[in-house]
C-alpha cells in the first residue's frame, strides 16, 4: 500500500529533454528477450486480461486518503481499441457512498499482477501517456508484497498533476517509507502530459537504474541509500509485482481535484519486462568494452598486487575472464577488482589485488551496461575515453557515457 510522500528525499535535476540532452542512455541488448508483456491488444471497451491482471477495488484511501472509488470490469479500465489501455478517473460517486469519507466523490482503477506475475531483476518498462489536471496521480509502480514497507516498494513513474513537469522515481522500505522515501525527481522543459513517453528500471543485485525515454534520472545502490536514510536495509533482492493506477488527490496528489474536468484518462501503450535470455558462452565472463570493443584486461604474465587494469584485444584468456563472487566482488586469476587504496574519489584507479573482504571491492554489472562499485555508487570508466591498447581504468561518477558500458562476451 502505497503511503504518503510528501517530504520525498529528492535532488531536483533540470533537464532539458526538449533539446535532445541526453543524462544516459540504455541501449538495447541483442540478447534481451521479452519474458512478459501486455501490449493491450483488442477491441475498443473490452477489458484487461484477468488472466495477467487483478483489481484493486474500494474507498478506503489506500492510506493515502485519495478521494476515488477503485472499480472492477470496463467502467474505468477498458481498451480504446488503438493497442492502448485507458484508465478513467471520472468525478462522481458512481453509486458508491462507502469512501472513508463518506460519498466517493470519484471512481477510478487500480490493476495489479500479484499472484499472475512476479520478477526479480530486469527492465521494466511501461509506454504512457499521463493525464493533465491538478489533483490527479498517475503513476506505474511495483510491491515486492503485502507487508509494506518491510516487503519494499519501486516507484517506476509518478507524476502529480499539480506539478506536471516533475517526475518522481522512489524506492521505499522499512525506516525510508512514506514521506521519509528514497527518490529522485527529474523536471522536464514540457509538461509530461503532452506525449507518451518510455517509463522504466533497469534492475539487478544492489542496483536500480531509472529512465525515461532511455536517459537516466536516479540510480540507488545499498550504499546510496544507506548515505542518504542512515542504517536501513535494501529490501529489494527479490520478486516484485506490477502496478498501473490512476488516483485522485490524496496526501501526495493534492492539487485541486473539484476543478478537474468530468473524465481524466491514463494511456498505456505497453507493459514489457526483459531479461538477458542467453548465458555467457563457455569462457564468456570477459567484460567487453562498449567504446572501444576491447577487453577488461590484467597486465603481466604473473601480476602482483595493484596491477592496474586496463582494456585490450578481448584473447579469451584467464587474464580477461572475470567471475561474479557471492560476495559481490569481481574475480580473476584468484584475485579482485579493487579501488586502489580503498578511496571512492573520481580518479582513483583499478587495480588487481588478493580479496580482503573490504566492502569496497564489491563490483555489479548492471542490465544497462554499467560495471558499478557498490561502496562508491561510481562507475568503471576508460581513463580519457581511450580506445588504444592499455588504455587505463578508474573510478568516476557514472554518467552513461559509451566509456562506462561493458557487456559480457
Amino acid at each position: 500500500m502505497r503511503k504518503s510522500r510528501l517530504l520525498i528525499a529528492a535532488v531536483t535535476v533540470a533537464v532539458a529533454l526538449s533539446a535532445g540532452l541526453t543524462v544516459a542512455s540504455r541501449g538495447d541488448n541483442a540478447e534481451a528477450a521479452v519474458v512478459w508483456n501486455e501490449d493491450f491488444d483488442g477491441p475498443a471497451g473490452s477489458g484487461v486480461d484477468t488472466s495477467k491482471w487483478n483489481f484493486d477495488t474500494g474507498g478506503s484511501g489506500f492510506g493515502n486518503q485519495e478521494l476515488q472509488y477503485y472499480t472492477s470490469g470496463t467502467s474505468n479500465i477498458a481498451k480504446d481499441g488503438q493497442g492502448r489501455l485507458v484508465i478513467t478517473a471520472r468525478k462522481g460517486s458512481g453509486g458508491h457512498n462507502d469512501c472513508w469519507n463518506g460519498v466517493c466523490q470519484f471512481t477510478s482503477g487500480r490493476i495489479q499482477t500479484a499472484g499472475k506475475f512476479t520478477q526479480q531483476y530486469g527492465h521494466v518498462e511501461a509506454r504512457i501517456q499521463v493525464p493533465n489536471g491538478s489533483g490527479l496521480w498517475p503513476a506505474f509502480w511495483m510491491l515486492g508484497g503485502g507487508n509494506w514497507p518491510t516487503d519494499g516498494e519501486i516507484d517506476i513513474m509518478e507524476v502529480v498533476g499539480r506539478e506536471p513537469n516533475q517526475l518522481f522515481g522512489t524506492l521505499h522500505g522499512p525506516g525510508y517509507s512514506g514521506g521519509g522515501s528514497y527518490g529522485n525527481t527529474i523536471v522536464s522543459g514540457t509538461p509530461w502530459y503532452q506525449a507518451f513517453h518510455n517509463y522504466a528500471v533497469d534492475w539487478s543485485p544492489n542496483l536500480i537504474v531509472w529512465t525515461v525515454d532511455g536517459q537516466e534520472f536516479f540510480r540507488a545502490t545499498p550504499a546510496s541509500l544507506q548515505a542518504a536514510k542512515g542504517n536501513v536495509s535494501w529490501v529489494f533482492n527479490h520478486s516484485f509485482f506490477i502496478i498501473l493506477n490512476l488516483a485522485v488527490g490524496g496526501n501526495f496528489g493534492q492539487g485541486n481535484p473539484a476543478g478537474l474536468p468530468a473524465e481524466s484518462k491514463m494511456l498505456i501503450d505497453y507493459v514489457h519486462v526483459s531479461t538477458t535470455s542467453t548465458p555467457p558462452p563457455a569462457g564468456g565472463n570477459a567484460l567487453r568494452s562498449n567504446l572501444s570493443g576491447r577487453c577488461v584486461d590484467i597486465p603481466g604474465a604473473n601480476p602482483v598486487d595493484g596491477a592496474r587494469l586496463q582494456t585490450y584485444d578481448c584473447n579469451g584468456t584467464a587474464a580477461q575472464q572475470w567471475t561474479a563472487n557471492g560476495d559481490g566482488t569481481l574475480r580473476a586469476l584468484g584475485k579482485c577488482m579493487d579501488p586502489a587504496g580503498g578511496a571512492l574519489a573520481n580518479g582513483t584507479p583499478i587495480q588487481l589485488v588478493t580479496c580482503n573482504g573490504n566492502p569496497v571491492q564489491r563490483f555489479t554489472l548492471s542490465s544497462s551496461g554499467d560495471l558499478v562499485n557498490v561502496s562508491a555508487n561510481k562507475c568503471v570508466d576508460i581513463k580519457d575515453r581511450n580506445t588504444a591498447n592499455g588504455a587505463q581504468l578508474q573510478l568516476w561518477d557514472c554518467s552513461g557515457g559509451s566509456n562506462q558500458k561493458w557487456a559480457r562476451a
